[in-house]
């Protein structure tokens, strides 16, 4: 996706000063009137007000996957899609340590569950409304849930965890049925105020599942398939302003019949919203620092010429948050194009970590990652090295070894895939072509629409086998932050699906699924930590996907923004929180 920066430019120097002057990327270093100091962003609220007023502008280059909260997986559009689609809980909306932990949003309370956590009641506050006036109800959650999760592929982009984990017929599709609400049973819904869930096996880590923006309540009368995204029925502080201009534009307004005093999680400040879709990143980055816009709605940093820039720029520091993210940018391996485990074995030992690390920015892109589980994770082994070489630059004698084993000694080729309008990505996989190039493995890039990148290219079965993609970029933050939250959606065999896919190695190994299943029924963390390592080292094993970094991005803020910081359950500004003031 859910989704950083820095390309083949001569960073060393900059970059050397620039961490240099910020004490290493510690701490929050010394302010100015220009702003409120380095990496503030990450444990304070940078330039706090309550003022309300005025239009917050957004830009991206690429688009919304979609903008319908249940078919939609981009970090950047979880976050923003609370503007209009409250769900049942949110993260704790505040910086720091505690900024994921889980409070209620519609709900009156937190989940309680049953003895073996197979199934859990929730509570919705009474009073809710949409943007009509009408009240929001348990079956209108249920039905947004099942929509999302349960539709015979119509809506190809969101999560899959609900159809993993209730106690339901997984072919089951409200578009077929006749009586949806009636007919689904593993959600019930006793009144308008209760949700009760039932699961198939005991799940301790299931109130994340309730954070996913397919919990957003979804009338069934409204529902217009993959339609709805051109005007979503809102339940949030904003409503459409017009219809949703895929490419174009999308512009939200106040939603009068919002009441904030049943609405912890969202400071509705300004009065308007505006989203420009299709601007060149550099574009965006020159607007952020000249005032001219507010956000880059992507949440991965700005682009490389301007990383570049920022990093020898002094006078800049007070502005920017150079954090890590908790993604890990990696590239997948696709199992069904390039079957034998050696030969995937062979791009792992070939592939030159050194540069694209550099393609990402060196130190201040993120880490050289040798492991799947991003450090800030239970579970992580960030020592762990199944392929070391020296420098990180490739072991090429490894490489041919297993190019034999695998019965292909003089190389083969394939397509790697990239994401249009993503330059990081694209120079990742000029990095990897090179490293490559040098066992005989000849790659092809081709750049696809990041917008469907998943849906109809990638992440579509078909179009993977019939077009040699055996190689893609990629990058994924937690679902939530624990190992399953992470890993288990691109690891697990059973989230493998026709399109839409984003296990998009087609792993399906039977030890790491059992070691899944092993996890959802251990109620100690730390037990769970333990069998998230072990499915990270058999992934590598399996040689599914090849690591890059542990990903850092350089946000910058200007001094017109309020209310700013880092909210890591989306690895990006808490966009609920931003204000604008422009005195």
């Amino acid at each position: 996706m859910r989704k950083r920066t820095l390309g083949f430019v001569a960073l060393g120097a900059a970059a050397s000063i620039f961490l240099s002057a910020c004490g290493g990327g510690d701490g929050s270093g010394g302010g100015d009137a220009a702003g409120a100091g380095f990496n503030a962003g990450e444990s304070e609220i940078v330039n706090p007000s309550d003022a309300t007023g005025g239009t917050l502008r957004y830009a991206i280059q690429a688009d919304f996957d979609s903008v319908d909260p249940g078919n939609t997986y981009y970090g950047f559009s979880w976050n923003f899609s609370r503007y209009y689609a409250r769900t049942l809980l949110a993260y704790n909306p505040e910086p720091g340590e505690n900024a994921t932990d889980l409070v209620p949003d519609m709900a009156a309370g937190m989940p309680e569950p049953n003895e073996d956590f197979t199934e859990w009641t929730v509570q919705i506050q009474e009073g809710l409304r949409y943007e009509d006036g009408t009240e929001i109800t348990a079956q209108d959650i249920k039905y947004g849930i099942i929509r999302g999760d349960f539709n015979g592929g119509t809506l190809v982009n969101g999560p899959s965890y609900f159809s993993q984990k209730l106690d339901a017929d997984e072919d089951f599709n409200v578009y077929e049925s006749s009586d949806p609400l009636g007919e689904f049973d593993a959600i019930e819904t006793p009144d308008d105020h209760t949700l009760v869930f039932h699961l198939k096996e005991s799940f301790s880590e299931f109130p994340n599942m309730l954070i996913l923006p397919q919990t957003a309540p979804v009338p069934v009368d409204a529902d217009t398939g993959e339609l709805y995204q051109q005007r979503v029925l809102s339940s949030g502080p904003y409503k459409f302003d017009g219809d949703y201009e895929p490419g174009v534009q999308l512009n939200l307004v106040r939603n009068e019949e919002w009441d904030a005093e049943s609405d912890q999680i969202r400071a509705a400040l300004p009065d308007r919203v505006e989203v420009e879709i299709g601007v060149n990143q550099d574009e965006i980055d020159e607007r952020l620092v000249n005032g001219d816009l507010d956000v880059d709605l992507s949440g991965i940093g700005v682009g490389p010429a301007m990383h570049s820039r920022l990093a020898g720029d002094e006078s800049a520091r007070p502005n920017i948050d150079n954090l890590y993210s908790g993604a890990t940018r990696y590239v997948n391996i696709h199992i069904p194009v390039i079957e034998d485990v050696a030969c995937r074995q062979a791009i792992m030992y070939a592939a030159n970590r050194d540069s694209m690390h550099r393609a990402w920015g060196g130190d201040l892109g993120g880490d050289i990652a040798t492991n799947l589980i991003p450090p800030q994770i239970p579970g992580s082994n960030p020592e762990s090295d199944l392929y070391p070489s020296a420098d990180n630059t490739g072991d090429l004698d490894a490489a041919r070894e297993k190019l034999e084993e695998c019965g292909e000694e003089d190389g083969f080729e394939t397509v790697i895939a990239v994401r249009e309008g993503r330059e990081n990505d694209v120079q990742t996989a000029e990095a990897l072509q090179e490293a490559l190039t040098r066992v005989g493995i000849d790659v092809t890039i081709e750049t696809y629409p990041a917008g469907d990148f998943y849906g109809q290219y990638a992440g579509s079965q078909d179009f993977v086998r019939e077009n040699n993609i055996g190689l893609s970029v990629s990058g994924w933050i937690p679902d939530w932050p624990t190992g399953y939250g992470f890993a288990q959606p691109i690891t697990d065999g059973r989230a493998i699906v026709e399109s839409g896919n984003y296990n998009m190695a087609e792993l399906d190994d039977p030890e790491i699924n059992e070691l899944w299943d092993q996890a959802v029924q251990t109620e100690d963390p730390e037990e769970r930590a333990a069998i998230y390592e072990q499915i990270d080292t058999l992934v590598m094993e399996q040689a599914a996907i090849l690591p890059v970094v542990f990903d850092r991005a350089m946000f910058y803020r200007s001094t017109e923004l309020t209310n700013v910081y880092f909210q890591p359950g989306y690895a990006m500004y808490d966009f609920m929180a931003l204000g604008v003031d422009r005195g």
